[in-house]
């Protein structure tokens, strides 16, 4: 349904293009090309004309988002000011932001800034949503790659650029103060940039210096209901022999129950389907185990600057210092109420969806077991980048171009939970209750917020550190000719030396000796000890909306004194233990020519290139399970990368581009580091989960191909089409072994059994789709329109790759095939933007349809993929200009109040209606502001 509006809004508005294309190659006062005079745009057409002559302009295919002015890239950060760029995907909007992206269906673009690799600790790419919109002169997205761009990112490549001093003719100065309030956490948050830039005739040359900074702080609050996994029950009447209880649940494992958790399409949903058990053919019924709130409040602070300090000492040679910071300061508090509903000591009755065994509601079960946890986090990350930068002129032919950095990047973070428990008179509950949300209460949901009847359980205290540091080395050289077949022959290497560690610690702890509730907790640290939340949902689902629980700010303020109450580890003899560090050392060269020829009386461009790249990795793994014991491996790789495209002109305003890459993505460190992170027995299934990486893992590669057809039919306006295919080999998929982990320190469901699921390169895949994107402001509107546009884009996507199936001792027994994890097969965007006088504004509606997120342990009965249910988001800028210098702003993000919604799917088996699971709000948000701008 969400795709019916746009398109018959596209067919009104290309019906429109065609023929006001048409009609602007007669009309010459408004063309460019017609007559030679420079027409001058600013604001959001110049933003978007931009846009339109990067692609133009250059070899490869690249799609771009242009700031409007100094310091105004229209968006609060890089990801968000992307989701409008044809073939970008951005999903993760909790938190009142948008925080990931994919490039036609991919998650795994190379990030650089200023052309430069970035990255955040020991990742392969950096938290784009961490660098300051405000920051920002422009962003590429590369969808193909040459020889001269680094190899890695089979997705593609962003390039952040910023600002630099000789970017200005003179003195330029511009400052952004914004208030911006996020609805559901009822926040004002501030937003401010300040730049200064000069530059200067001196006696040694000229010299510029650029000093730019932001900050941001946004207080947020997400709201999410769950209904639990689906696991077997015995119907009311189980037959004779069986063993069972009305209602009992039927758990895995033992040697007369025949059934077996995490089954690709989990047990079958048709009425009177059974399991064998005791020897006897048991129907049974499948229900969720729990339902579950999540009330979380969180606050984030980015603090961002750089500093560009240029020296040209003549006409022939430029040098650049600069550095760059990108800091993060996060605290979340997830108020977390947690209920089973599946006791079949008291089961209540129950009532089914029509035409299956899924049970639908449940009323009066009673005696339930449920818990509350005040879970805080906080995590500080500071990201240094720093440059040396030199450019020479080879007389009017040609460049040497030499660069040095190095940055370093720290991730400390740290996690505290206390739980309180009881058991529940009873509970009913309708997992479904109407739009994929389900209803529950309690006979007297009164106590929820009664600290008396809740028992202080487990406690779970653990931090961890990242750190990782490169320093890079790149030279490159090129020279041209005007004329004949060869026009540009271009070479580099580039060499980098790369480190990451990562460091953890852990202790839990069962409930406090001697017992004690939260009553008592809270006479003995006082009131602010406990939080009590309220309006829980707003109303938007038949839910409890108040209960106590630990204030997690409390408990991290004071947690010290929480650890001596659980009789464990305090601060002063914590130490943090390392468990991998990594070395890795790339060597990559490159030659790249450009030609031009003439067909039928036009250009044809070609360029041709081959990369080179060799990659020695040493690991270092420290066992924390057992005694820290030490291993190390070493792992080498080489891969020559050819690369090809062609634009030919096939008149001045139709270009027709083809281009053929290989490209390679390399595993994170995380996913070699083969330390467990374990999670004990907590659906008492008989074994844990867990997850490792695999030492082994090796790149995944791609050949790329892109065939692009592009019409300029004015100097504002384009339509583009792109057709490509990624054939993709040696995907990383989960593998999942049952594995005996001894001394593990797990409390809540002690177990030294665990299903422990580990990245191999198993897979292969295809990745193939259609780009449509259109951008148009007619010149025959009325002078009060003028300046009226239209930007869009559709991507249509088909995926493919094969998933390995494996019995419980990790061997490969067969093979299924799925859709690429967080693809979706259509998605669009609509723009409506207007540049008038002193009003600037754009209307935004992004859509994207349901995709596969993650594949869930293999722990429950259900289908095993959990999907998202289509997303969208209607957002609105608008500028006001008082004059050249002074401007109010207005933004609104997320209009709609959209949710992000979640459920379990395994190709024909599944859906959001049945198999419904998380619902989370997403918050609206408004910004007013003030712009000063002065060049």
């Amino acid at each position: 349904m969400a795709f019916k509006p746009f398109a018959y809004c596209a067919a009104s508005v290309l019906a429109l293009t065609i023929a006001g294309a048409a009609q602007a190659q007669d009309v010459a006062p408004d063309s460019a090309e017609g007559d030679g005079e420079a027409i001058v745009v600013t604001g959001v057409r110049a933003s978007i004309v931009g846009a339109i002559n990067v692609r133009k302009e250059s070899v490869q295919i690249v799609d771009s988002i242009v700031s409007e002015d100094v310091g105004k890239l229209p968006d609060n950060n890089v990801v968000e000011a992307l989701q409008r760029v044809t073939g970008v995907q951005v999903t993760n909007r909790t938190g009142g932001e948008a925080a990931a992206l994919s490039i036609r269906g991919l998650p795994d673009a190379l990030t650089t800034l200023n052309g430069r690799n970035i990255f955040t600790t020991t990742g392969q790419s950096f938290a784009l949503q961490d660098i300051s919109a405000n920051l920002v002169n422009r962003v590429d997205v590369f969808k193909t790659r040459a020889a001269d761009q680094i190899e890695t990112g089979l997705a593609g490549q962003i390039n952040v650029e910023t600002r630099r001093p000789f970017d200005f003719d003179g003195f330029a100065i511009s400052g952004l103060v914004r208030g911006i309030y996020n609805e559901q956490a009822d926040t004002y948050n501030p937003n401010a940039a300040l730049l200064i830039s000069n530059r200067w005739d001196t006696g040694v040359g000229e010299i510029g210096l650029l000093v730019n900074g932001s900050y941001s702080r946004t207080k947020f609050r997400d709201q999410t209901v769950t209904a639990g996994a689906l696991v077997p029950f015995a119907t009311q009447t189980p037959p004779a022999g069986s063993g069972l209880a009305p209602l009992e649940r039927i758990f895995p494992g033992a040697d007369n129950v025949n059934w077996t958790p995490g089954l690709d399409r989990g047990l079958s949903t048709a009425p009177g389907s059974t399991l064998r058990i005791n020897g006897v053919n048991v129907p049974y019924y499948l229900s969720r185990d729990a339902v579950f709130s999540s009330d979380l409040y969180g606050k984030r602070e980015r603090p961002s600057f750089n500093v560009a300090l240029q020296w040209a000492p003549n006409t022939s040679s430029v040098y650049t210092a600069e550095v760059y910071y990108a800091g993060f300061r996060g605290e979340t508090f997830n108020s977390l109420q947690f209920s089973f509903v599946d006791w079949w000591g008291n089961p209540g009755t129950v009532g089914l969806y029509d035409g299956t065994n899924i049970i639908k509601s449940r009323t009066n079960v009673a005696d339930v077991y449920g818990f509350n946890s005040g879970d805080f986090t906080k995590s500080k990350t500071d990201s240094f980048v720093y440059a040396l930068n030199g450019k020479w002129d080879l007389g009017d032919r040609g460049k040497i171009v030499a660069d040095l950095a190095y940055q370093t990047s720290k991730v400390d973070s740290s996690f505290l939970a206390m739980r309180t428990d009881r058991v529940a008179s009873s509970i009913s509950t309708v997992f479904n209750a109407g739009g994929g949300i389900p209803s529950y209460h309690f006979s007297d949901d009164s106590l929820l917020t009664n600290p008396a009847v809740w028992n202080l359980a487990q406690l779970y205290d653990n931090a961890n550190r990242d750190k990782g540091s490169a320093i890079t080395g790149t030279l490159d050289g090129y020279y041209t000719w005007d004329e004949g077949f060869l026009r540009k022959i271009k070479a580099g290497v580039r060499i980098d030396d790369r480190k990451g560690s990562s460091f953890v610690r852990t202790q839990d702890a069962g409930a406090p000796v001697g017992g004690l509730n939260l009553a008592s907790f809270v006479s003995r640290f006082g009131a602010e000890s406990v939080f009590t939340n309220k309006d829980f949902y707003q109303g938007r689902a038949d839910v409890p909306t108040s209960w106590v629980l630990p204030n997690g700010s409390w408990l991290y303020d004071n947690a010290d004194a929480v650890r001596g109450l659980y009789g464990v580890k305090t601060s002063d003899q914590l130490a943090l233990q390392q468990v991998f560090a990594i070395n890795e050392n790339t060597i990559a060269a490159y030659v790249q020519a450009d030609a031009e020829v003439s067909i039928l009386g036009r250009p044809l461009m070609l360029q041709a290139g081959v990369r080179y790249v060799t990659v020695d990795t040493n690991y270092d793994f420290f066992d924390r399970y057992n005694n820290g014991a030490h291993t190390r491996v070493s792992n080498g790789s080489s891969k020559w990368l050819p690369a090809f495209t062609a634009r030919y002109e096939i008149t001045d305003k139709l270009r027709l581009r083809f281009n053929y890459g290989e490209t390679l993505r390399r595993p994170n460190f995380t996913d070699v580091n083969p330390n467990y992170t374990l999670t004990g027995d907590l659906t008492n299934v008989g074994y844990g989960s867990g997850t490792a990486g695999t030492a082994s893992l090796k790149p995944t590669t791609s050949k790329n191909y892109d065939v692009a057809l592009e019409w300029y039919f004015d100097r504002d306006s384009a339509i583009t089409a792109t057709a490509f295919r990624r054939e993709i080999n040696g995907l990383v998929v989960p593998l999942t072994v049952m594995e005996t982990i001894p001394n593990n320190g797990i409390v809540a469901g002690a177990t030294n059994r665990f299903a422990i699921t580990r990245p191999v390169n198993a897979s292969d895949g295809v990745l193939k789709g259609i780009e449509l994107g259109l951008t148009y402001f007619p010149h025959y509107l009325p002078k009060f329109l003028d300046g009226l546009g239209f930007v869009g884009s559709v991507t249509v996507l088909d995926s493919k790759q094969n998933i390995p199936l494996s019995d419980a001792a990790g061997n490969i027994t067969g093979q299924a095939t799925s859709s690429f994890f967080g693809v979706s097969d259509l998605s669009y965007n609509a723009t409506l933007a207007y540049d008038n006088g002193p009003i600037g504004a754009r209307l935004s509606y992004i859509w994207r349809k349901e995709f596969l997120a993650v594949n869930e342990a293999r722990l429950f009965a259900n289908p095993i993929g959990v999907w998202r249910n289509p997303e969208q988001s209607l957002d609105l800028q608008l500028t006001f200009n008082v004059n050249d210098r002074l401007g109010i702003t207005f933004d609104a993000v997320n209009l709609t109040k959209s949710k992000q919604q979640t459920y379990y799917k395994f190709e024909d088996v599944g859906g959001p209606d049945q198999f419904n699971l998380g619902t989370t709000l997403l918050s609206r948000t408004f910004a007013l502001g003030v712009r000063y701008t002065f060049k």
